[in-house]
């Protein structure tokens, strides 16, 4: 068989199980012929088109590679599409995948499609939103999202140790999704907003908090949050944000509002266009974190447990391997560790 018969071959295959499951695919194995017996691994991410996504898609093709795998890569249609990431799990199922890597759109409804794949055998990683509970999954590797809120919370306390601050929420969705919860509420406390129920986003009394809008974690959602909350009250001085496209979307309707300067944004993710967000002003402080590691931390996860059934430890004093978070700023703050946006250039992704 040729190179170009065996690269139609796998062009026809991947748009039969694209077909199949209804979703967006990239095949990333470099060989697929009827003698290959490298062992197959699915990477289900929950867009195809999120930077950092696209980032660990692209970590996780290079080291599937080294080890010696063949990746399947899919994606959900959006930040919420359960059902999709469901039928990518029976799919690859279905294809005698040895493991799985997934960062879940939905952290509990996405239970019983894992709970499928382990019986049948499957080694299922979870990568950057934690399932609910974590032990849903062989392992998670994830950033610790709580303590990256809590980074920019502290640091965005320090800002306002002299003046009052009226806060904007800009969160996921209203499913309160595992990831979402844990960066909103680790904001919070890190800023010294007393937390009602620390599972559950919106319940606190503060006065300081002027409203929640969602975001779909999106440029466009950021804009239209913001500016539904301006909207509400122009005196809005500190925005949180999920992660930095909506921070992009919000600074965009703080700007067209005519309150540039007056209005601090904070985020979560340590993309390359989110820390030039910071270096340019447009963003206060972002903590950075790691979807390369995710994904290739699971990857080596997942060899070891073919090779003889070991599983990765957890991170101490956590229910998940934690692969880090660093606040990102060029504002530092006492007591609070950072680096300046020439370190997150040089760290970044995207």
């Amino acid at each position: 068989m040729t190179a170009r018969t065996q690269r139609r071959g796998l062009t026809v295959k991947a748009a039969a199980f694209i077909a199949a499951a209804g979703l967006t695919a990239t095949l990333a194995a470099c060989s697929s012929s009827a003698a290959n017996s490298k062992p197959l691994v699915g990477l289900i991410t929950k867009t195809d088109d999120n930077p950092y996504y696209v980032k660990m898609r692209e970590g996780a093709e290079k080291k599937a590679a080294e080890l010696g795998f063949e990746l399947q890569s899919l994606s959900g249609q959006g930040q919420s599409d359960n059902d999709s990431q469901v039928k990518a799990i029976e799919n690859l199922v279905a294809r005698g995948a040895k493991g799985i890597m997934i960062a879940p759109s939905d952290s509990e409804a996405i239970l019983p499609a894992i709970k499928k794949a382990r019986d049948a055998g499957v080694f299922v990683a979870v990568l950057d939103s934690p399932t609910n509970p974590t032990d849903a999954a062989d392992a998670t590797f994830a950033t610790d999202n709580f303590q990256a809120g809590v980074l920019i919370g502290q640091w965005a306390k320090a800002q306002f140790a002299n003046k009052p601050a009226k806060i904007a929420m800009l969160d996921l969705s209203p499913a309160q999704v595992a990831v979402d919860v844990q960066r909103n509420q680790g904001f919070l406390q890190g800023f010294g907003v007393d937390l009602a129920d620390k599972n559950k986003i919106g319940d606190e009394k503060d006065p300081r908090i002027v409203g929640h809008e969602v975001t779909n974690a999106n440029e466009a959602g950021g804009r239209a949050a913001m500016e539904k909350l301006l909207q509400r009250d122009r005196t809005i001085n500190l925005v949180y944000t999920i992660n930095e496209p909506a921070a992009a979307g919000a600074y965009s309707s703080i700007k067209a509002a005519g309150l540039d300067g007056q209005v601090t944004v904070v985020s979560i993710d340590g993309g390359c266009p989110g820390v030039n967000d910071v270096k340019a002003g447009a963003i206060g402080a972002t903590s950075m974190q790691f979807p390369i590691k995710m994904a290739t931390d699971a990857l080596q996860a997942i060899n070891a447990y073919l090779k003889d059934g070991t599983k990765p430890t957890t991170t101490e004093g956590l229910d998940f391997t934690n692969t880090g978070v660093t606040l990102i700023t060029d504002q530092a703050a006492p007591g609070v560790t950072s680096e300046p946006t020439s370190w997150g250039l040089e760290n970044c992704w995207g």
